[in-house]
């Protein structure tokens, strides 16, 4: 059986035709499936067109409000039966058409199967700072990533059940999807521009994306601080060594105005950075403590409840 996970924020306009779309595929596969959409807390109709669709093979589940699409992957991961996971986006982005070139590898022996994107003919405004975010990723993380390789994916029960033993509420699922390991083979297709709709991406959103990549795998900036801390440490003592000396045989000179500025910008701009680090990493810690669901269901289809045991009962995770 393959379950099909769909995380949607405000693709209304989309849902159907892709909906459309995976079931002509897996009706030619012609194996077992169910689909699963997630709504993120959407504003526009899309809870509407997923009632319409919910179906024998179909269900959803809906979001009292916008959690993060980390948490619909998480939430689509911990609902799913198959025996192989399919994790794409709503957008339409990711073509239904690799299904089964997916299942395909999956049955050739591979616990993931990664569609990596071809970012040839997308702008280089869009490609430079996604290209930057990978080498500082892979310059500061324990987990190596490709630039390309998203979400889009099959994953097998063995590699579905290793991360949903990992609790963490501040989840990167790309480095996740590395951290966990099993044998991984790549496929590629090109990158299609949306329709309809509009992403709910944005740079800001995109820039707090990269810090809870960077800071969700490694703990190297810390280290970082503590190596320019000493740096910095050894350079003063320096400094204050060579004035000594220079005022034991020179005598006091003209007072140094912009020595002394110099000096307080650059130790006071050193320890604001490192106290921003080292906040991140300790706000990270504050929200674990806190130990709060990941998401909070507002309402579940048809499908979902059929599924009968501990799926009718279980609204948080």
């Amino acid at each position: 059986m393959i379950s099909i996970i769909v995380p949607v924020l405000n693709e209304a306009e989309n849902i159907p035709g892709l909906h459309q779309e995976i079931v002509s595929v897996m009706t030619i596969i012609d194996r077992p499936y169910e689909v699963l959409f997630i709504d993120d807390g959407s504003t526009d109709d899309t809870l509407a067109e997923l009632r319409k669709i919910d179906g024998s093979d179909t269900g959803y589940l809906s979001f009292s409000r916008n959690f993060g699409k980390e948490a619909a992957i998480i939430a689509g991961l911990e609902k799913a039966a198959g025996d192989a996971v399919i994790i794409m986006d709503g957008d339409m982005q990711h073509p239904p058409s690799l299904i089964s070139e997916l299942i395909e590898q999956y049955e050739a022996g591979y616990d993931q199967v990664v569609a990596k994107r071809n970012k040839a003919k997308e702008p280089l405004s869009r490609r430079l700072p996604s290209k930057l975010f990978y080498q500082l990723m892979n310059f500061t993380s324990t987990v190596h990533l490709e630039d390309g390789e998203g979400d889009f994916r099959l994953i097998s029960r063995k590699v579905v059940d290793a991360i949903l033993m990992l609790s963490e509420n501040n989840r990167f699922s790309k480095g996740i999807f590395e951290w966990v390991g099993f044998n991984k083979t790549v496929i590629e297709f090109n990158h299609i521009e949306r329709e309809s709709g509009n992403s709910t991406f944005n740079p800001l959103k995109l820039l707090d994306y990269a810090i809870d990549g960077i800071s969700a795998f490694n703990h190297r900036p810390l280290r970082a601080c503590f190596y320019l801390g000493l740096v910095v440490l050894l350079a003063s003592v320096a400094y204050i060594l060579y004035m000594f000396v220079n005022i034991a045989i020179h005598g006091v000179e003209v007072p140094g105005y912009f020595t002394i500025i110099a000096s307080l910008l650059l130790l006071g701009s050193i320890q604001l950075f490192s106290l921003g680090i080292i906040g991140e990493y300790v706000g990270r810690i504050y929200i674990e403590t806190k130990n709060r669901p990941k998401y909070i269901i507002r309402e579940s289809s048809a499908y979902e409840a059929e599924q009968g045991g501990h799926h009718e009962k279980q609204y948080t995770r």
